[in-house]
């Protein structure tokens, strides 16, 4: 499940997580990214630096994307998360649990994983209709 400790890299990946008000919306392997943007750095191959030759985009990238696409959607309640889970856990796991139990994965994922963004809405709002 959910890696209680972060510092076990051995043995775990790392998933950044998107969801709103309608549900999971991205779970995205950033493990890999980072491993290949780190042998990249370490062969200084400058002839991929661009995203040229179809190298996956850099975790920063997808990160402040997936923020800027919560900064103009507010009205849907975005939250983005990075979870350390163990390695047999794949994207299609995570997206079958969020199927089946979403407010409990929510949870879950508030409780131990790393918050990058959050337009969590808060119950204590006034509505005015």
């Amino acid at each position: 499940m959910i890696s209680e400790d972060s510092n076990d890299f051995e043995t775990s990946k790392t998933y950044v997580l998107s969801w709103d008000c309608e549900g999971l919306e991205s779970v995205i392997c950033i493990s890999d990214i980072a491993k290949e943007e780190t042998w990249q750095a370490l062969k200084k191959d400058h002839a991929q630096d661009d995203n040229l030759s179809g190298r996956t985009q850099s975790v920063t990238s997808i990160v402040s994307m997936l923020a800027m696409r919560a900064k103009f959607n507010s009205h849907r309640f975005y939250e983005i998360y990075a979870i350390d889970v163990d390695d047999g856990i794949t994207s299609d796991d995570i997206k079958d649990w969020f199927e089946s139990a979403p407010q409990e994965m929510a949870d879950l994922i508030r409780k131990r994983g790393r918050k990058l963004y959050s337009d969590r809405r808060d119950k204590r709002r006034i509505r005015i209709e």
